[in-house]
């Protein structure tokens, strides 16, 4: 059931069957939440955390004139909203960009498991580290990489973040969003992302159609983007 929240922390810790098992256990239902439908809305009390397992699912603020700003990308095996363990409420909107299925985790049972497992609670005190490092990216992008450089970049950190739970092979993964879902995480209009993404195409660099990235060239994607993904922690160590 949450294989791929398994494989994340994995790849980055190691985790004993029994805290696997206590992982398991802290499980309370399992929901499905079809797509443009919110998760969490900002504002509102919330006493259990989801993990994403299936889907794209997203964290968003919006302005009175109805615009929005995509803040991160959540896949499957991610927490979408572990941070509202200690806040209690979120300052932002969580949304399902496709029909997604999440595990949901009531705070209770997470705070049995830090309670009963430090390790783990050091675990998943790094991974709402790695959304600050992630967050920290993206105000990069937005406030100085150009609208070429910042497609690039989100196409090359999301080959990484599925890779990681077996969801994207070096040159070629499902992404279904669409170019709007692209224009709101890159505070960029759809026209100038259609375009970029021709001249991304044209160029043989790469190309998003139908929900699907096809990297044509693998080290020019990476270096339009100045990619380097040393913010996702990717080695392998015991906290």
């Amino acid at each position: 059931m949450i294989e791929k929240h398994l494989a994340k922390l994995r790849a980055r810790d190691d985790i004993s069957e029994e805290e696997e098992a206590a992982i398991l256990a802290s499980v309370a239902e399992v929901i499905e939440v079809r797509a443009d439908r919110r998760v969490v809305t900002a504002g509102e009390t919330v006493n259990v955390c989801t993990i994403l397992l299936s889907g794209i699912a997203c964290r968003h603020k919006d302005l009175r004139d109805g615009s929005r700003q995509i803040t991160e990308l959540n896949v499957a095996g991610d927490y979408t909203d572990l941070h509202s363990f200690t806040l209690k409420r979120l300052d932002h909107d969580i949304l399902a960009l496709t029909d997604c299925s999440l595990a949901v985790v009531p705070h209770e049972r997470l705070r049995a498991i830090t309670e009963a497992f430090p390790h783990l609670a050091r675990v998943y005190w790094f991974a709402t580290n790695l959304d600050a490092a992630i967050h920290r990216e993206w105000v990069l992008s937005l406030g100085r990489r150009t609208a070429l450089a910042r497609i690039a970049h989100l196409f090359c950190e999301m080959q990484v973040r599925l890779g990681l739970v077996g969801l994207a092979e070096p040159a070629r993964y499902a992404l279904p969003i669409t170019q709007t879902d692209i224009a709101e995480c890159l505070g960029l209009t759809s026209v100038h992302v259609n375009r970029t993404l021709k001249d991304l195409r044209e160029r043989g660099v790469v190309e998003f159609r139908n929900g699907m990235v096809e990297i044509g060239d693998p080290a020019r994607l990476k270096a339009e983007a100045e990619f380097d993904p040393a913010y996702l922690y990717l080695e392998k160590r015991v906290r």
